[in-house]
């Protein structure tokens, strides 16, 4: 680990709010990620009884 010197704490804190931040992120996509694919089956389960217009 380099030697952080007097701004130690300001440097860990920084990098732990960023790693908080992205792990927010990460899980929020995830999230995001399950609602559209349970919306896009319910939207396919609506349409599977009717028939194509095309």
């Amino acid at each position: 680990m380099p030697e952080l010197g007097k701004y130690a704490v300001e440097v860990l804190s920084a990098y732990a709010v960023s790693l908080v931040i992205l792990a927010g992120l990460v899980l929020l996509t995830l999230r995001r990620g399950r609602a559209a694919r349970a919306a896009l089956a319910r939207a396919e389960a609506e349409t599977k009884g009717t028939v194509d217009a095309v």
